[in-house]
């Protein structure tokens, strides 16, 4: 390696990202000097902080195809999926009260689901296929006549896989089912035009694309009823009261802007550095299980499956040098197997041996050559550690 790497790398960007520069240079202004308040001054202090937050919705607008009348700021996707998933409920619930979903959705719209699901709503939870993916006819096969909304991610937060979005929603459409997909990882590193897919509802969060935390957006399809889930004053257009975070509504728009203008160069560049650590793990390695569709995927992320090693004893092995998530939710009593990779057919074993790797804007070829290195030494330990103990054991 020819270039120095800075220990740790960071290669959990899904988790969160990084303030690019450029973003933070442009909110700083308006935490000191222009400080107005933009839901209600009408003073030149607020004139200035709204029209700011204007050109932030034009920004969030080009980003993913819309209209900034149809913007909506939020705290973040999770604030998003609640105003999306339970307001759409409440609102449709004279039509009907079936939800339709996928087994490996976020825990944002998963819980907000079975929140419903003690309030008398009834769910259909789908399964996917090994690769992470359900299809359009396995929506369509579970649309009722009290079907009221059906809520697709666009790309798995753990696994990478993306899903037929265009092809769902059209079929919900057709059959007049409201739809809304969490775009959380997807948006800034693939197209995502809402007019041209048939969204009516679209969940992004600022921190997952080089914005500040604490911030995020709901793309709301022009006519789409939702009942507020925060009341107060009556802001961003009857959806969402309280006082505007006018830095963070500055910082996430221009993270849209420069993901816009970085996607064509930036995404190929992290596919062909993603493609080098997962094909010179696998095959350097061998017994290396790739979670998730290869062909239908995120372009910066892999979660690999380490055969033969103790997986409570592979990522205190690694952090140390290498950021990283395992597929896998942690507390302080336990440490529970992905329910993802479960879903996609993983034993409980592989599921707790399982990494994933997320690639980011700072991401070097250097860090990629170190991250291998170590992986392959951290794996050929354990799996030795671990056979000797099988061994003992019999």
């Amino acid at each position: 390696m020819s270039q120095r790497v800075q220990i740790p790398v960071y290669l959990d960007f899904n988790a969160t990202t990084p303030v690019d520069i450029r973003v933070f240079d442009a909110m700083q202004p308006y935490f000191v000097e222009l400080f107005g308040n933009a839901a209600s001054s009408s003073h030149g202090f607020g004139i200035q902080a709204r029209e700011a937050v204007d050109t932030a919705r034009q920004q969030v607008a080009r980003l993913i195809g819309t209209t900034p009348s149809e913007i909506v700021w939020t705290s973040g996707s999770t604030e998003s999926i609640n105003l999306a998933v339970k307001g759409a409920a409440d609102a449709h619930q004279a039509k009907g009260r079936h939800i339709i979903t996928q087994a490996t959705e976020h825990k944002a719209v998963l819980d907000c689901c079975k929140i419903l699901s003690n309030q008398g709503f009834d769910v259909t939870f789908l399964p996917t296929d090994g690769e992470g993916l359900v299809s359009a006819d396995d929506v369509v096969g579970a649309i009722r006549p009290d079907t009221i909304l059906c809520s697709i991610m666009w790309a798995n937060n753990e696994i990478g896989t993306v899903q037929p979005i265009r092809e769902i929603a059209l079929a919900c459409r057709a059959r007049g089912v409201l739809f809304h997909t969490d775009a959380t990882q997807a948006a800034g590193k693939l197209p995502v035009n809402v007019v041209e897919d048939s969204i009516d509802l679209l969940s992004l969060s600022g921190h997952k694309m080089y914005g500040p935390k604490g911030t995020g957006i709901l793309y709301v399809r022009k006519g789409t009823k939702l009942t507020c889930q925060l009341d107060g004053g009556g802001h961003e257009g009857g959806f969402r009261s309280g006082t505007l975070n006018v830095p963070g509504i500055i910082g996430v728009g221009a993270a849209c802007d420069l993901s816009r203008r970085l996607m064509a160069t930036e995404s190929p560049r992290l596919a062909a550095l993603r493609d080098k650590l997962e094909q010179e793990l696998v095959l350097g390695l061998g017994e290396v299980t790739v979670n998730g569709s290869r062909e239908n995927r995120l372009p910066h992320v892999t979660n690999l499956s380490f055969a033969g090693v103790n997986g409570l004893e592979l990522l205190p092995s690694i952090t140390d040098e290498v950021a990283v998530s395992s597929g896998s939710a942690c507390t302080s009593a336990s440490m529970e197997a992905s329910y993802v990779l479960k879903a996609l057919g993983r034993s409980e074993e592989l599921a707790y041996a399982s990494i994933r790797f997320s690639l980011g804007r700072k991401t070097t070829e250097a860090e990629i050559d170190f991250v291998i290195e170590k992986i392959t030494g951290v794996i050929q330990m354990l799996r030795a550690r671990h056979g000797a103990a099988l061994a003992q054991a019999t």
